[in-house]
């Protein structure tokens, strides 16, 4: 899996993304809120993993931004705030799974498990958009008016990106990160190249574009 973990007290991070990296998971270590909603927004994590207490933004405030831009990846609180007031505010703004410090590795692996589990459950439903439209995010596959249609795989990731945040407004530099990565060196009118691929295989009223909002798709 490919995990963020966002942590600034670096005597827990750093054995922490030892013992998942060695479990062999990809891991990303942000020290700060700012730099981990940063990175979050990116897209492309199995699992977030953060601390509530962090400089700049906490963690309860990173997870609201994030549940507020419509990104659904699992989020598990790491945190010493043990109150049961605190663990019902993460849960509720977002929050998957709550571990108190100091926490067993097992048990961290065992609620990363079924945090994921649960969350690929909820993408296996078939989602509908646009009157007409339906993605299955688990077998990649779309379907305009009942008739199934091809998309590369670039392409589907454009669709499932705005599908999975349905109504929401995207710009350019936001679609660039998520769908082509934050490392991606080419020019951001990419993304309008593909937007019009989409358009051409769906209809061209359903994905639409304003200029200051960038895209969203009905």
């Amino acid at each position: 899996m490919r995990l963020l973990l966002v942590e600034d007290d670096l005597r827990i991070a750093q054995p922490t993304g030892r013992a998942l990296r060695d479990a062999g998971h990809t891991v990303r270590l942000e020290t700060g809120g700012l730099p981990g909603l940063a990175s979050a927004r990116t897209g492309g994590y199995d699992a977030l993993l953060l601390d509530v207490m962090l400089p700049g933004l906490n963690g309860f405030e990173l997870a609201r931004s994030l549940r507020a831009d419509g990104l659904n990846t699992p989020i598990i609180f790491l945190t010493a705030r043990s109150s049961l007031e605190d663990r019902v505010e993460g849960l509720d703004i977002g929050g998957d799974a709550y571990l108190v410090k100091p926490f067993e590795l097992p048990e961290l692996f065992a609620t990363l498990r079924a945090v994921v589990r649960r969350g690929e459950a909820a993408m296996s439903a078939r989602m509908e958009f646009g009157s007409g439209g339906v993605i299955d995010t688990r077998h990649r596959q779309v379907w305009w008016h009942g008739v199934a249609v091809g998309f590369t795989a670039r392409e589907y990731a454009l669709l499932e990106t705005l599908v999975l945040s349905r109504g929401r407004w995207f710009t350019r530099e936001e679609l660039l990160s998520r769908v082509w990565g934050p490392d991606f060196g080419g020019a951001a009118r990419v993304v309008d190249v593909y937007v019009s691929y989409v358009r051409r295989k769906l209809a061209a009223g359903v994905l639409l574009s304003s200029r200051g909002l960038g895209y969203r798709i009905l």
